[in-house]
């Protein structure tokens, strides 16, 4: 059974059928394989691709996001991989189509995300799984009490200050949770002064455990150079894996939002 799919960059991946050797460049979509049911399917990770905690032992690792291992690749000999437009370099996914069909990812919204999951699903034969999925997803964010918007900077680098702009799927997340991005009128990943931080005014600050590892000592740091009360360390993984990691995503944002008292 031939299956057709348009990847989310325009491009389209055939494969005579659903792939049975995997490789994953992508920790995000690596913990939606293993949530799909496709235990022996995959063959090849990246050395960031830590959930779940036992492929990482287990799977031939082939280098990280950005300096994979195209003799690694090649010798799994993939019949599908999973590569992503902002995590993955553009010379080196030009390179992997010559080795096997690339599925490759841009997600900038849930709904890109939920629409990459239907895809995954789609060419891995985990249709019903996937579905079953998007909807439980779907639902359990749609419950989401949203009453008032709250104005927050989410912060994801320190040397200098990183936060995120209106086309990032954190955004997207930030927005789902009922929080508005104070950033959101710029784009990417913009830089930040403590100056900047003080006339922006949030309401909150969160600092993300990833891909910077804020502590305890940077929520004291801020609360002194911004003036900025309410400062919260976040779960980064929830605002920023794509994948089945948003099945955990409502009910984290309900605990967060009963921490701060809204």
């Amino acid at each position: 059974m031939s299956i057709s799919v348009q990847d989310q960059t325009g491009n389209l991946v055939f494969i005579s059928r659903p792939a049975v050797r995997i490789v994953s460049l992508v920790p995000s979509i690596t913990e939606l394989l293993f949530d799909l049911g496709l235990r022996e399917e995959v063959t090849g990770i990246t050395k960031f691709c830590v959930h779940p905690h036992e492929w990482y032992k287990t799977k031939e690792r082939v280098g990280g996001t950005k300096n994979i291992s195209l003799k690694k690749i090649s010798a799994l000999a993939p019949d599908l991989i999973f590569a992503n437009k902002e995590e993955n370099v553009k010379e080196q996914v030009e390179a992997l189509a010559q080795i096997a069909p690339v599925y490759l990812s841009n997600i900038a919204t849930v709904d890109d995300a939920l629409q990459m999951i239907k895809d995954v699903a789609r060419l891995t034969g985990k249709d019903r799984t996937g579905a079953a999925m998007v909807e439980q997803i779907q639902n359990d964010l749609s419950q989401i009490q949203i009453n008032d918007t709250y104005n927050v900077l989410y912060l994801i680098w320190q040397k200098p200050y990183m936060s995120v702009g209106g086309d990032t799927f954190i955004n997207s997340m930030l927005n789902a949770a009922g929080f508005r991005n104070v950033l959101e009128h710029q784009i990417r990943y913009p830089a930040v002064t403590t100056e900047d931080i003080r006339h922006l005014r949030p309401q909150f600050i969160f600092l993300s455990s990833e891909p910077y590892p804020f502590r305890e000592k940077h929520m004291v740091t801020l609360k002194k150079e911004t003036g900025v009360e309410q400062i919260l360390l976040v779960d980064g993984e929830i605002f920023s894996w794509y994948g089945s990691k948003m099945l955990r995503a409502a009910a984290y944002f309900r605990y967060l939002k009963q921490h701060l008292g809204i």
